[in-house]
């Protein structure tokens, strides 16, 4: 009997240490996000035909794990909607690119942990105002393990560019031979053309983001480097007014359904295929995942790892 409990006894001591040491759990050395800016969710796999993002739902969603109820349970903002995905931590704030988050963000965590060089962390965008992810205001991080950032037209930190701009940078980064370990990548057209009013322009503009979404996927396949080592993340930083309500498609920025209810799609070599979960997730939760898969600590955070995304070795 002895025997037996002692053998049980080093067992269990043997499992907690394996599921202590959290470099041994993950396969994913690599994460990208890519964040589609601002499309509803009754456009996108809300809409059972998947007739704006055939990709996404038809090819992609196979090849990872969906979740049908991931919000926004912040500020329904492009800048904070991304500080909450980056920090950790929901936080009111101008969405003009003229504050800073208040928490360091996970590309700060990395690079720190990491001791790698700035160009190890990048955030691309044509946003110019999505500069400040890569920056904060807290006193003890400040100018800190910052991330490099190509925000707005050529990378200049101002105005608004195209994405094509965007893509030619994520193309020049998932394609060379020592590319950063942790991404950002925006896609602004849709919300773009939704606050110009225009639906037409709105719903061409999340085929082509689709389409692009593809294209990184394939990119990341084709990198010996990246290739069965990368968890992408694919989500949207707010939502938009459901029909009759304010003024529908055009704006965002409260607590209704239609800017809360986004969506997340997780692929890479640490997930099941084909797998949906209904149990609710959120943008805070991102940062913990990333951290966890990654490994490297970030203290305090609010949101929770997303562990049903994961299976582990």
């Amino acid at each position: 009997m002895k025997f037996f409990v002692s053998l049980l006894l080093a067992l269990l001591v043997q499992i907690v240490a394996y599921s202590q040491d959290k470099s041994i759990a993950y396969n994913t050395k690599y994460v990208v996000i890519l964040v589609i800016d601002g499309p509803r969710y009754s456009e996108t796999f809300g809409d059972t035909a998947c007739r704006y993002i055939p990709n996404l739902c038809n090819e992609l969603k196979n090849e990872g794990v969906f979740y049908s109820n991931f919000r926004n349970n912040g500020p329904t903002y492009t800048v904070p909607g991304h500080t909450a995905m980056t920090t950790g931590f929901y936080q009111k704030m101008a969405n003009t690119g003229t504050a800073l988050p208040k928490n360091p963000s996970i590309f700060q965590y990395y690079l720190a942990n990491r001791k790698t060089p700035s160009s190890d962390a990048y955030v691309i965008s044509a946003k110019g105002k999505l500069n400040v992810l890569g920056k904060t205001s807290n006193k003890s991080w400040k100018n800190q393990f910052l991330p490099e950032t190509y925000c707005g037209p050529n990378g200049n930190g101002i105005t608004y560019g195209t994405d094509a701009e965007t893509m030619e940078k994520s193309t020049e980064l998932l394609t060379s031979e020592k590319p950063p370990h942790l991404m950002l990548i925006n896609l602004l057209a849709v919300d773009v053309w939704g606050h110009a009013g225009n639906y037409k322009k709105y719903l061409e503009s999340l085929v082509k983001c689709d389409q692009y979404a593809l294209t990184i996927w394939n990119m990341i396949q084709s990198n010996p480097t990246l290739k069965d080592q990368t968890t992408l993340f694919i989500t949207n930083d707010h939502g938009r007014h459901l029909d009759k309500h304010k003024n529908g498609f055009v704006s965002h920025g409260d607590n209704c359904e239609g800017c809360r209810h986004i969506s997340l799609l997780v692929l890479g070599p640490d997930c099941p295929k084909g797998k949906t979960i209904v149990q609710e997730g959120e943008l805070i939760d991102l940062s913990k995942t990333i951290s966890e898969i990654l490994n490297f600590e970030m203290p305090n955070l609010k949101g929770r790892f997303l562990e049903e995304a994961f299976k582990k070795d």
